[in-house]
């Protein structure tokens, strides 16, 4: 979990240039894969800002791309703690995936998105990128909500628009209490 996920121009480019920072430019992607770019929002002077990253790090004891980080450890993972604590950022998106097994052991794509026509914001951490490429990113994950976890045990931390500021904070303990699940309801649809 999270390994896929949606970008919708026009919803997002709306909802985060009149409420977050402006402007704001994203492109569409229904199924955005690791590797792949992203649009994030950073904090930096004081100031929210875009920045596009690259969806994935690939440390030298890594076998393979590392996509997500939980939340529950990312303030104790050499990997993770470092950037956790200078170099968070929100990723403004629109749906995420996940895939169940059914009885017949084939595999069903479910789609998850916000019951409200905005947008969600995942938790990501960022690594600057050498000879100027564009920095990577690993998104954040938690222990999925009651209704999600028939899907997955994991789901994106997701950050309440109202807690933007404290996600930004330098005071990691007002930080701290983001890192946890919230209950919300979701529509879920086969996809």
């Amino acid at each position: 979990m999270c390994g896929r996920f949606s970008v919708n121009k026009q919803q997002i480019e709306s909802w985060v240039t009149s409420n977050l920072l402006s402007p704001f430019a994203c492109a569409d992607n229904s199924d955005l894969c690791p590797s792949q770019s992203v649009s994030t929002i950073i904090e930096t002077g004081g100031e929210l800002a875009q920045q596009d990253t690259l969806w994935g790090i690939k440390p030298a004891w890594a076998n393979k791309l590392l996509i997500n980080g939980q939340a529950e450890s990312i303030t104790e993972k050499p990997t993770f703690k470092q950037a956790f604590k200078k170099q968070r950022c929100l990723i403004p998106f629109s749906t995420w995936f996940e895939w169940k097994t059914d009885e017949q052991g084939k595999k069903q794509k479910y789609q998850f998105a916000n019951n409200t026509t905005t947008p969600l914001l995942m938790a990501g951490i960022y690594y600057q990128a050498k000879d100027g490429d564009k920095p990577l990113l690993v998104t954040l994950t938690t222990e999925s909500t009651e209704q999600c976890s028939q899907y997955h045990s994991r789901m994106p931390l997701i950050i309440a628009p109202n807690s933007v500021n404290e996600w930004f904070s330098d005071d990691i303990e007002l930080v701290a209490p983001l890192l946890a699940t919230i209950e919300q309801p979701f529509q879920i649809t086969a996809a």
